[in-house]
Protein backbone atom coordinates (compact mmCIF):
# COMPACT_ATOMS: atom_id res chain seq x y z
CA UNK A 1 0.00 0.00 0.00
CA UNK A 2 1.39 3.40 -0.96
CA UNK A 3 0.53 6.76 0.58
CA UNK A 4 0.68 10.41 -0.45
CA UNK A 5 -0.19 13.76 1.06
CA UNK A 6 -1.18 16.42 -1.46
CA UNK A 7 -0.81 19.83 0.09
CA UNK A 8 2.22 20.63 2.22
CA UNK A 9 1.00 23.47 4.40
CA UNK A 10 0.38 23.19 8.15
CA UNK A 11 -1.97 20.19 7.89
CA UNK A 12 0.28 18.46 5.35
CA UNK A 13 3.24 18.90 7.68
CA UNK A 14 1.22 17.54 10.62
CA UNK A 15 0.23 14.43 8.66
CA UNK A 16 3.81 13.92 7.44
CA UNK A 17 4.98 13.98 11.07
CA UNK A 18 2.51 11.20 11.89
CA UNK A 19 3.99 9.02 9.14
CA UNK A 20 7.55 9.88 10.12
CA UNK A 21 6.94 8.92 13.77
CA UNK A 22 6.00 5.41 12.62
CA UNK A 23 8.69 5.16 9.92
CA UNK A 24 6.06 4.75 7.18
CA UNK A 25 7.00 6.11 3.76
CA UNK A 26 4.76 8.81 2.38
CA UNK A 27 5.05 11.04 -0.69
CA UNK A 28 4.35 14.74 -0.19
CA UNK A 29 3.39 17.00 -3.05
CA UNK A 30 1.90 20.36 -3.86
CA UNK A 31 1.50 22.44 -6.97
CA UNK A 32 5.05 23.69 -6.35
CA UNK A 33 8.26 22.10 -7.61
CA UNK A 34 9.25 19.41 -5.06
CA UNK A 35 12.73 20.86 -4.85
CA UNK A 36 11.23 23.95 -3.24
CA UNK A 37 10.09 21.98 -0.17
CA UNK A 38 12.66 19.15 -0.13
CA UNK A 39 14.44 20.63 2.91
CA UNK A 40 11.15 20.87 4.83
CA UNK A 41 10.37 17.23 4.06
CA UNK A 42 13.88 16.10 5.05
CA UNK A 43 13.56 17.98 8.36
CA UNK A 44 10.50 15.91 9.25
CA UNK A 45 12.14 12.56 8.49
CA UNK A 46 13.71 10.28 5.89
CA UNK A 47 10.43 8.51 5.08
CA UNK A 48 8.83 11.78 3.90
CA UNK A 49 9.52 11.91 0.15
CA UNK A 50 8.99 15.15 -1.81
CA UNK A 51 7.32 14.46 -5.12
CA UNK A 52 5.51 16.01 -8.06
CA UNK A 53 1.72 16.05 -8.10
CA UNK A 54 1.79 13.71 -11.12
CA UNK A 55 3.81 11.15 -9.17
CA UNK A 56 1.94 11.56 -5.87
CA UNK A 57 -1.45 10.72 -7.40
CA UNK A 58 -0.12 7.25 -8.23
CA UNK A 59 -0.42 6.33 -4.53
CA UNK A 60 -3.18 4.00 -3.34
CA UNK A 61 -4.31 6.23 -0.46
CA UNK A 62 -4.11 10.00 -0.88
CA UNK A 63 -4.63 12.67 1.78
CA UNK A 64 -6.17 15.75 0.18
CA UNK A 65 -4.80 18.58 2.31
CA UNK A 66 -4.85 21.53 -0.08
CA UNK A 67 -6.93 24.67 0.35
CA UNK A 68 -10.54 23.81 -0.52
CA UNK A 69 -10.59 26.08 -3.58
CA UNK A 70 -7.55 24.21 -4.98
CA UNK A 71 -9.09 20.73 -5.00
CA UNK A 72 -10.48 20.96 -8.58
CA UNK A 73 -6.92 21.47 -9.82
CA UNK A 74 -5.84 18.28 -8.05
CA UNK A 75 -8.87 16.43 -9.42
CA UNK A 76 -7.66 17.16 -12.96
CA UNK A 77 -4.36 15.35 -12.31
CA UNK A 78 -6.08 12.05 -13.24
CA UNK A 79 -8.90 11.40 -15.68
CA UNK A 80 -10.03 8.39 -13.67
CA UNK A 81 -9.55 7.92 -9.93
CA UNK A 82 -10.72 4.27 -9.86
CA UNK A 83 -8.87 2.22 -7.27
CA UNK A 84 -7.85 5.31 -5.28
CA UNK A 85 -8.92 6.15 -1.75
CA UNK A 86 -9.05 9.89 -1.09
CA UNK A 87 -9.01 11.18 2.49
CA UNK A 88 -10.55 14.64 2.50
CA UNK A 89 -8.79 16.63 5.23
CA UNK A 90 -10.01 20.01 3.95
CA UNK A 91 -12.33 22.51 5.59
CA UNK A 92 -14.10 25.34 3.81
CA UNK A 93 -15.86 28.56 4.65
CA UNK A 94 -18.16 28.13 1.63
CA UNK A 95 -21.87 28.12 2.54
CA UNK A 96 -23.87 25.00 1.66
CA UNK A 97 -25.68 26.76 -1.18
CA UNK A 98 -22.32 27.11 -2.96
CA UNK A 99 -21.80 23.37 -2.50
CA UNK A 100 -25.09 22.35 -4.17
CA UNK A 101 -26.52 21.88 -0.66
CA UNK A 102 -24.12 19.01 0.00
CA UNK A 103 -21.65 18.37 2.82
CA UNK A 104 -18.26 19.57 1.55
CA UNK A 105 -16.90 16.01 1.16
CA UNK A 106 -19.85 14.91 -0.97
CA UNK A 107 -19.24 17.97 -3.12
CA UNK A 108 -15.52 17.11 -3.39
CA UNK A 109 -16.28 13.48 -4.26
CA UNK A 110 -18.04 14.59 -7.45
CA UNK A 111 -14.73 15.89 -8.80
CA UNK A 112 -12.75 12.71 -8.15
CA UNK A 113 -14.55 10.34 -10.50
CA UNK A 114 -14.27 6.72 -9.39
CA UNK A 115 -12.43 7.41 -6.12
CA UNK A 116 -13.57 6.13 -2.75
CA UNK A 117 -13.75 9.21 -0.53
CA UNK A 118 -13.37 9.32 3.24
CA UNK A 119 -13.73 12.48 5.31
CA UNK A 120 -11.21 12.39 8.13
CA UNK A 121 -8.39 13.97 10.14
CA UNK A 122 -9.94 17.42 9.54
CA UNK A 123 -11.49 18.18 12.91
CA UNK A 124 -8.18 18.90 14.68
CA UNK A 125 -6.09 22.02 14.19
CA UNK A 126 -2.65 21.37 12.70
CA UNK A 127 -0.78 22.03 15.95
CA UNK A 128 -2.76 19.25 17.66
CA UNK A 129 -2.83 16.86 14.70
CA UNK A 130 0.97 17.10 14.49
CA UNK A 131 1.48 15.94 18.07
CA UNK A 132 2.13 12.35 19.11
CA UNK A 133 -1.38 10.83 19.32
CA UNK A 134 -0.38 8.81 22.39
CA UNK A 135 -1.81 10.93 25.20
CA UNK A 136 -1.94 10.08 28.93
CA UNK A 137 -1.99 6.35 28.20
CA UNK A 138 -4.69 6.70 25.53
CA UNK A 139 -4.81 7.53 21.83
CA UNK A 140 -6.08 10.71 20.19
CA UNK A 141 -9.34 10.19 18.29
CA UNK A 142 -9.80 10.86 14.57
CA UNK A 143 -13.28 10.82 13.08
CA UNK A 144 -14.01 9.16 9.73
CA UNK A 145 -17.10 9.41 7.52
CA UNK A 146 -17.66 7.73 4.16
CA UNK A 147 -20.33 6.32 1.91
CA UNK A 148 -17.96 3.38 1.27
CA UNK A 149 -17.63 1.20 4.35
CA UNK A 150 -14.64 -0.72 2.94
CA UNK A 151 -12.76 2.54 2.33
CA UNK A 152 -13.62 3.71 5.85
CA UNK A 153 -12.23 0.45 7.27
CA UNK A 154 -9.07 0.80 5.18
CA UNK A 155 -8.50 4.35 6.44
CA UNK A 156 -9.32 3.28 10.00
CA UNK A 157 -6.57 0.65 9.78
CA UNK A 158 -4.14 3.31 8.56
CA UNK A 159 -5.17 5.66 11.38
CA UNK A 160 -4.44 2.90 13.89
CA UNK A 161 -1.04 2.26 12.29
CA UNK A 162 -0.31 5.96 12.72
CA UNK A 163 -1.19 5.70 16.41
CA UNK A 164 -4.67 7.26 16.37
CA UNK A 165 -7.96 5.82 17.55
CA UNK A 166 -10.42 6.00 14.64
CA UNK A 167 -14.15 6.42 15.18
CA UNK A 168 -16.46 5.85 12.21
CA UNK A 169 -19.37 8.27 11.99
CA UNK A 170 -21.27 6.67 9.09
CA UNK A 171 -22.00 8.19 5.70
CA UNK A 172 -21.11 11.65 4.41
CA UNK A 173 -24.65 13.00 4.67
CA UNK A 174 -24.90 12.02 8.36
CA UNK A 175 -21.48 11.62 9.95
CA UNK A 176 -19.84 13.94 7.47
CA UNK A 177 -21.94 16.84 8.72
CA UNK A 178 -20.64 16.29 12.26
CA UNK A 179 -17.13 17.19 11.07
CA UNK A 180 -18.21 19.69 8.43
CA UNK A 181 -16.93 23.25 8.77
CA UNK A 182 -18.72 25.86 6.68
CA UNK A 183 -19.37 29.57 6.99
CA UNK A 184 -20.31 30.49 10.55
CA UNK A 185 -21.81 27.06 11.21
CA UNK A 186 -19.58 24.28 12.51
CA UNK A 187 -20.15 20.55 12.83
CA UNK A 188 -20.57 19.39 16.43
CA UNK A 189 -17.29 17.47 16.44
CA UNK A 190 -15.06 20.18 14.93
CA UNK A 191 -12.13 20.99 17.27
CA UNK A 192 -13.12 18.26 19.76
CA UNK A 193 -9.78 16.89 20.91
CA UNK A 194 -10.78 13.53 22.38
CA UNK A 195 -8.66 10.69 23.69
CA UNK A 196 -9.79 7.06 23.77
CA UNK A 197 -8.55 4.73 26.47
CA UNK A 198 -8.51 1.00 25.74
Amino acid sequence: MSYAIIGFGKIGHALAKAFARKGIEVAVASTRDPRSFAAEAAAIGPTVIPNTLAEAVKADIIFLAVRFESHPEVAQALADWNGKTIIDVMNTQAPLEELDGLPSSAFVAKGFTGARLVKGFNHLVAAVLGQDPSVHGGRRVVFLASDDSDAASEVAALAENLGFSPIKLGGLSEGGLLVHAHGTSWGQLIFKDLVKFA
